[in-house]
């Protein structure tokens, strides 16, 4: 365990750049940047590391790679964090909304940054004692987290948690307030595939249904029956949910088209059943469809996988939110069918123990926004709480869980 001077210290180096840390949240979230374009954001967090004399390595294209503290360690911590906006248009009215057009955080992911920026800076202030403890923290500052496939991959491609023991994230959630942290064991997020049903048949005339395949027909059943099929194939722990997006067929009332297409995503907290889920949506579409005798084509895109909270990980994280916030900070939240391609930081050979946390982003009182839609506003001194949670976190403990 950390000594609490450490962690004082720590918590009073982030309180130094309260200021500062909030003013550059401002900045990013008024120059949003969409996914593998986020040049000014990697500049901007590139600049403010290297002139604290931490080493930067860039990532291919957006995104870099710093380190701080043991070169060698016996522990690596990463935090991990996410620069990419949304296409969407900001309607906050704030003297800092976006100045790109369409284009805002909708996702709070300018917070993510500055929070991981901020961190990185106090651990740096400590560098000495936290190589005297062995501790190594990474941070990642990955593009493309909104988009499919993500930056997560490019990251794993290159090197980004290779040796690490830990991994953590922040998420704003503006279901709860501000100076409270939501933690939980197991998945906290989903995985999330995009599905993609394309049909195609003889089409003709409304009056005459008998001669052709029914196309808008038979693309209605897909929507209905498939997601009803798939909660029998599936082990209903597994938490998975097939829910359609966008269903186009036809142009005329009285016209059977002769082609059609929904478009979905398939998401589940069960990793294992995720794994295994194989060809079945596929096969579940062309059983629905045989009657009718139209062709089916499916395009079943994995996306991200669960992300599975490490139990030890998250009592780590409670006792620094303890420590470097309030006794009464952590609160337990639910789990979410939301995807995060954090999730492939904790997955497979490479995979840390690790966990995601929900960062309380709402103004106590204030309203409860949405996460992706241009209203969305963030107390300020969300910024202050992820990074002091972040830092103190990489303190607290040695190794815990277990590398996959």
């Amino acid at each position: 365990m950390a000594s609490p001077d450490l962690i004082a210290s720590l918590v009073a180096a982030v309180d130094s750049r309260q200021d500062e840390l909030v003013a550059w949240r401002r900045d990013l979230h008024t120059h949003p940047e969409l996914s593998w374009r986020e040049t000014r954001t990697t500049s901007f967090v590139s600049s403010r590391l290297a002139a604290a004399g931490i080493r930067v390595r860039p990532l291919p294209g957006t995104g870099l790679i710093a380190e701080v503290g043991a070169q060698e360690p016996a522990h690596r911590v990463a935090l991990r964090a996410d620069l990419d906006g949304l296409p969407v248009p900001e309607r906050t009215g704030l003297a800092w909304a976006s100045q790109t057009q369409d284009v805002c955080h909708a996702c709070g992911h300018d917070v993510h940054t500055v929070a991981v920026l901020g961190a990185g800076l106090a651990l740096q202030e400590h560098a000495e004692a936290l190589r005297e403890k062995g501790i190594g923290v990474r941070l990642i500052f990955q593009p493309a987290e909104e988009v499919i496939p993500g930056g997560a991959h490019t990251v794993l491609e290159q090197g980004g948690l290779s040796g690490v023991d830990r991994a953590l994230a922040v998420h704003c959630d503006p279901t709860i307030d501000v100076g409270q942290v939501g933690l939980v064991e197991g998945p906290v997020t989903a995985a999330a595939d995009s599905v993609t049903v394309t049909l195609s048949g003889k089409g003709g005339h409304t009056s005459r249904p008998h001669l052709t395949q029914d196309l808008t027909y038979a693309l209605a059943k897909v929507v209905t029956d498939v997601p009803a099929a798939l909660s029998r194939r599936l082990d209903p722990r597994a938490g998975a949910a097939l829910v359609w997006g966008t269903i186009h067929a036809g142009g005329a009332s009285n016209v059977i088209p002769a082609s059609g297409q929904a478009t979905g995503t398939l998401r589940m907290l069960d990793a294992e059943a995720w794994a295994s889920t194989g060809t079945l949506i596929e096969d579940l579409v062309h059983e629905v469809v045989a009657p009718y005798g139209v062709s089916a084509q499916v395009e079943h895109v994995r996306g991200v996988p669960p992300v599975v909270n490490d139990d030890a990980v998250v009592a780590t994280l409670r006792a620094a939110a303890a420590a470097a916030l309030d006794p009464g900070a952590a609160v337990p939240t639910r789990q979410s069918l939301g995807g995060e391609d954090f999730g492939w930081y904790l997955t497979g050979a490479s995979g840390a123990s690790g966990a995601l946390v929900r960062l309380g982003t709402r103004t106590p009182g204030g309203p409860t926004y949405e996460l992706h839609q241009g209203d969305l506003v963030v107390a300020d001194r969300a910024v202050l709480v992820a990074a002091r949670l972040l830092a103190a976190a990489c303190a607290v403990g040695g190794p815990t869980g277990t590398r996959k």
